[in-house]
């Protein structure tokens, strides 16, 4: 439960930080005000932004109980995780995290927004070449070299239907 704890933790703050203070910012430097009408925008961006929520939400607990840590780097999970989303893709906590703040810009009708949801969809990609996947591969040698190979990076890979290797 103290996992289950600290990874929530963690989680807060990297939200709080990267999905709400810095988006606010953004938006009260354009002068973008919540949108009066909800139109057609609003209600496919919120859509957009619930999946996204729910997918971060759910890697956050796939990492704590399969994983028996946080998604945090400096407090890393024990096991390699490959159960929950990252079934299907390697980085669904990056890609929810980009997939709500695309929901933020559609809903606000944003351009800044959908900047800054692209920056930090590229910075954390280099992030995952430069840093995570080498860090994997040390850290768990031939399963993450197996995982990499059957479950794609950004999204689902052709293998995705095959049995896994990994356990």
């Amino acid at each position: 439960m103290f996992i289950l704890l600290r990874a929530v933790v963690y989680a807060t703050a990297f939200v709080g930080l990267l999905l709400i203070f810095v988006p606010a910012q953004i938006l009260a430097q354009a002068g973008i005000a919540r949108p009066t009408t909800i139109g057609a925008p609003q209600i496919v961006g919120w859509m957009i932004g619930a999946l996204g929520g729910l997918l971060t939400g759910w890697c956050i607990v796939t990492f704590a109980f399969s994983g028996k840590g946080t998604p945090a780097p400096f407090d890393p999970p024990g096991c390699l995780v490959v159960t929950g989303p990252y079934r299907y893709m390697r980085n669904p906590m990056y890609f929810g995290a980009s997939l709500a703040m695309a929901g933020a810009a559609l809903y606000y009708q944003s351009v800044q927004l959908l900047a800054y949801a692209s920056a930090f969809l590229l910075f954390f990609h280099f992030f995952v070449i430069r840093y995570e996947e080498p860090t994997l591969h040390r850290t768990f040698g031939e399963d993450y070299a197996t995982y990499r190979d059957q479950v794609g990076r950004w999204g689902p890979s052709r293998s995705r239907g095959r049995s896994s290797r990994v356990s």
